[in-house]
């Protein structure tokens, strides 16, 4: 029988959040909880025919898929991988099928991410992270935190989260202003929002919140120039990726009070070491990528992942991001 592995399930949710049985009828399941270097997973993953990943939890570069000698099938969730090599995979006849976020089983789900970030800017301006653990701890509160009403929120993107968010930021009463490479002032105000260039943006706000996708313009888009801007005061939400912010800039503004404090959901490498520096820093909330990580979202990205593993397993493979001849 093929071999099929689930990687990165940290919460070990994957088969119940799925029904599997078209795939455990006809093949062996292994999954795989944490997170696998480059040499372990060559040596763990080599029997698989199957690989299921999640997001870009697991990197998949050509020296890694060359040493899966019995790898057919690779299952993404998305149109694209930003950590896989598609042509090494496509070299070595390797498919790779993706999910279908237009299926209805999406429609629903697509509110995870804004609420989580939503969630981890009140978090942070309220300094709960810190409170949460002197509590655990028995002792009680030491901080002050900011309210939300009367202040601007900064958008750093303006797209299917941004607009959410925006909408968000105008409940609790916010000014909400809002830049990216290509947004117009009418596309701005139709979302609820005004457009401001990228400086005025950092400067204005009293929180901002990064929504923009991890590309080439887009990585070390936010630097010291940026956070040079801000007002002592103010906070930075980071739900995206992390590179899309200079680490060592940021680093450096939250260590000499440059600003108020940071919500990082996301970062330069993931899992976040367990010797982070930012581990240790108390005007950080962080959290390990959860934007995403909702049951309802689990499902439908496991769902398509089913239905894209019996495909193959039928013979008739689909939603390939790489056809091969």
């Amino acid at each position: 029988m093929p071999q099929v592995a689930i990687l990165d399930d940290y919460a070990r949710a994957a088969l119940a959040l799925a029904d599997w049985s078209p795939v455990q009828t006809r093949s062996r399941i292994t999954v795989f909880d944490r997170h696998l270097s480059e040499d372990e997973a060559a040596e763990a993953l080599r029997p698989f025919e199957v690989i299921c990943t999640l997001r870009e939890r697991m990197a998949l570069p050509r020296t890694l898929l060359e040493r899966l000698p019995n790898l057919k099938l690779i299952t993404i969730v998305g149109r694209s991988l930003p950590n896989l090599d598609l042509a090494a995979a496509t070299e070595r006849g390797i498919l790779v099928a993706h999910t279908d976020f237009a299926h209805p089983r999406f429609r629903s789900v697509h509110d995870a991410t804004p609420e989580f970030a939503w969630g981890l800017l009140i978090a942070t301006v309220r300094n709960l992270a810190e409170e949460h653990r002197r509590m655990r701890e028995g002792g009680w509160q030491t901080t002050t935190g900011r309210t939300l009403s009367g202040k601007t929120l900064g958008l750093l993107g303006l797209g299917r989260v941004g607009k959410r968010m925006a909408e968000y930021g105008r409940v609790f009463g916010m000014e909400v202003i809002a830049w990216s490479q290509n947004l117009t002032a009418d596309a701005a105000a139709a979302a609820g929002a005004r457009r401001v260039e990228k400086a005025a943006l950092f400067e204005e706000s009293d929180v901002v919140s990064i929504h923009v996708v991890l590309s080439e313009r887009t990585r070390g888009l936010v630097g010291q120039s940026e956070l040079a801007l801000m007002k002592p005061h103010a906070y930075l939400i980071n739900t995206s990726r992390g590179p899309i912010v200079d680490e060592a800039a940021l680093m450096t503004a939250l260590t000499t009070g440059r600003i108020a404090g940071a919500g990082l959901d996301v970062y330069d490498v993931e899992p976040l070491p367990p010797e982070h520096p930012l581990r240790r820093l108390p005007n950080v909330t962080l959290s390990p990528h959860l934007g995403y990580v909702t049951r309802e979202m689990l499902s439908a990205f496991y769902a398509d992942t089913v239905e894209a593993v019996a495909a193959w397993l039928d013979g008739a493979p689909v939603r390939i991001a790489n056809p091969i001849d």
